[in-house]
């Protein structure tokens, strides 16, 4: 080498090797190359961390004692109009009786389209107005009481509600998803002409007094034990507890059984536990769900029910559907 060419660097040198180590991947103490340099780890968080963030991140739905009061004073108020309505019907009395139902069904009819928010929501509602007269009508003519015309104003009504929701294009891309729904409406407004239907048959009557005085018996104490101690919780979203439920079917039962000892034959004690218990345990399932389904609508950000029709539906929803199973029973258990 020249002693006048200049010397090239060596790639060895001492700042060249700082550079080299710098750019390295770190070595990690166990002797294997890491992605990041020792003195700056990247912590993995476990994922049991991360789902108790989650479930700490779900917020818990306050019970309000003021309205569970007011639920289940309207409960108590529902159920003695339909019974005292039903113990005042006579062969000559029954179109008084059918004009509190009539109200009745208007009740049930707006709390449920508004809340199950159906397609063509307005056909729907008009279609249900129809058939609620027109049941009404037919369980207090028809000769002999027969419950297969009320059948065919089921089939009639939900087929013209299904028709009505296939006229606009928005609302036939939602039609499958509200068949049920839809049916859930329907059935609900025609189910509460049976009472009339009922009054007509022997012991018609005095299963009505049974089976809707265990029913608000079960809602009363459901929600009055809600507004006191509504525990072991439900679910975080949804503000019920277990022991108003479970100890409303219980007393709805045992009110039903008490009835039972002072009524006439076919009636006993056991009859009527039988028949509390049915409508009881229907009666809260139907107005738990419809607290399971305000509480879905509200996490999933959508718009929540009318508060009239929100906190009227539960009850009104748990008389109606426990309407067909004391018309069955009354047929097929007590006959």
């Amino acid at each position: 080498m020249l002693p006048s060419s200049p010397r090239d660097r060596d790639s060895w040198d001492e700042d060249v090797s700082r550079e080299i180590a710098r750019a390295a991947p770190a070595r990690s103490s166990s002797g294997f190359y890491a992605g990041a340099p020792e003195k700056d780890p990247v912590t993995v968080r476990p994922i049991e961390d991360a789902d108790d963030e989650h479930e700490e991140e779900i917020p818990v739905a306050p019970v309000r004692r003021q309205l569970s009061v007011a639920i289940a004073g309207f409960s108590v108020l529902l159920g003695a109009g339909l019974i005292l309505g039903a113990q005042t019907s006579g062969p000559d009395a029954r179109l008084p009786y059918a004009i509190v139902l009539f109200g009745v069904q208007l009740l049930y009819i707006l709390a449920f389209t508004m809340a199950v928010r159906p397609p063509a929501a307005g056909t729907v509602a008009g279609v249900c107005v129809v058939a609620g007269a027109v049941a009404d009508r037919m369980a207090v003519t028809t000769e002999p009481a027969a419950l297969l015309p009320l059948v065919y104003v089921l089939a009639a009504a939900y087929a013209a509600a299904l028709i009505g929701q296939t006229v606009r294009a928005a609302d036939r891309a939602r039609l499958r998803d509200s068949l049920g729904g839809t049916f859930l409406v329907v059935l609900g407004v025609v189910s509460f002409a049976l009472p009339i239907l009922l009054t007509r048959k022997p012991v018609g009557t005095q299963a009505l007094l049974v089976c809707l005085t265990a029913v608000g018996v079960s809602l009363m104490v459901a929600h009055l034990i809600d507004a006191v101690w509504p525990k072991p919780r439900i679910a975080p979203q949804v503000p019920r507890g277990a022991t108003g439920i479970i100890v409303g079917a219980m007393l709805g039962t045992l009110a039903a059984a008490a009835l039972g000892s002072v009524l006439v034959l076919p009636f006993t004690p056991a009859k009527g536990a039988v028949l509390g218990l049915v409508v009881a345990v229907i009666a809260g399932l139907v107005d738990l769900a419809v607290n399971y389904s305000e509480a879905g609508r509200s996490m999933a950000g959508e718009a929540p029910t009318l508060w009239v029709a929100r906190h009227m539906q539960g009850p009104l929803g748990a008389f109606g559907l426990s309407l067909p199973a004391t018309y069955a029973l009354t047929v097929l258990y007590l006959s």
